[in-house]
């Protein structure tokens, strides 16, 4: 049998450096990827320049077979890797529900019917959590939590569904990574959301002092950040493990620095001293929801719920299984700043 490694979420970033990867690992598989009309142009270019074995097929997550009626292929699948959803933090509901729960159910239902299948790769993340307020292990889900927005609610209620399959006896394994940044050895990013807000933040500013409005406890929250680079190598790495089976794994900074340590150290490197402005949470959303106060500061009020999480990630099964260490933030911190400053309006699209 000719081995089919499909993928949804080419050609985003995740599975266009995790694809070769995966073929690495499956030596004469084929890889077929599911891209939706609007990016088939995009996703040509990007399978030209990997030079694999891949064939792009149209079709959507939304829809229902995930609009491939029974292709001749599927019986070859033997690993299904779902990486599509949307990542916008101020996603509508009925849009995040669509996408990120639908669209789970329906690549689920077509791995039901891969009568060869060997695993379910799914990316979830962290923020399934929501704002659990306390440790949150990768054995947790459903511990009644509330949630920062639609976003965190619908990867919460698809990753239910994945791990009731799993009960099923569907073969999976989940990953959770935390807040991605760009990558650990080059900087490079496709999306400045999260942390790049900050330091874009500073870099408007003029050198010397720079004000930077904070809320909550900067000195007591810690934000969970990871390079690009080791989720995709994680997840390469652990996806070919049979002790990975039905197992969840958070991708996560076991060390996460504080909100004030974030602060110092981004206004360090980019040669500036900040003076810190407190704000009460919900007077910082009702000015960022004013046209002008938001175009001068350029920053999602959604992002703000994420320097008031009350959440600490454990990642002990990640830790036993993956012979990976997180790099420290602040070892690869100026990569990130020299790849803002030389491409300051880059933002070609989220992860995955």
């Amino acid at each position: 049998m000719n081995e089919v490694v499909f993928f949804t979420g080419f050609p985003g970033f995740l599975g266009s450096k995790l694809l070769p990867l995966v073929l690495a690992r499956r030596a004469g598989a084929r890889a077929v990827c599911l891209v939706q009309d609007k990016f088939l142009a995009l996703a040509q270019r990007r399978a030209q320049q990997l030079e694999l074995d891949l064939e792009l097929v149209s079709g959507d997550i939304t829809a229902p077979g995930l609009g491939l009626g029974q292709p001749e292929w599927q019986a070859q699948v033997v690993e299904v890797y779902h990486l599509a959803a949307i990542y916008d933090l101020a996603v509508a509901r009925p849009l995040g529900l669509r996408v990120n729960l639908d669209g789970t159910r329906n690549t689920l239902d077509f791995a039901a019917a891969c009568t060869n299948l060997e695993r379910f790769q799914y990316v979830s993340t962290c923020y399934v959590s929501g704002r659990y307020c306390g440790i949150f292990g990768e054995t947790d889900l459903d511990l009644g939590q509330t949630f920062n927005n639609y976003y965190e609610e619908s990867k919460f209620l698809a990753e239910v569904q994945v791990q009731k399959a799993m009960e099923g006896g569907l073969p999976a394994t989940i990953y959770r990574p935390s807040i991605v940044v760009g990558d650990s050895h080059t900087g490079f990013t496709q999306k400045y959301d999260g942390p790049y807000y900050l330091l874009k933040l500073l870099l408007r500013q003029p050198s010397g002092l720079a004000l930077v409005p904070t809320v909550g406890d900067p000195a007591r929250v810690r934000v969970n950040l990871v390079p690009s680079d080791f989720v995709v190598e994680a997840i390469g790495r652990l996806g070919g493990l049979e002790s990975s089976l039905g197992k969840v794994y958070q991708l996560s900074d076991p060390r996460p620095v504080t909100g004030d340590e974030l602060i110092t150290e981004c206004a360090r490197l980019t040669g500036r001293r900040s003076v810190r402005v407190p704000l009460p949470l919900g007077l910082s959303k009702w000015l960022l929801s004013l046209g002008p106060v938001a175009r001068l500061a350029q920053v999602p009020a959604a992002s703000l719920d994420y320097f008031v999480h009350p959440t600490h990630y454990t990642n002990h099964q990640t830790a036993r299984d993956l012979d990976l260490e997180v790099p420290h933030l602040f070892s690869y911190l100026p990569r990130l700043i020299d790849f803002l400053r030389a491409h300051p309006q880059a933002d070609l699209g989220a992860l995955s």
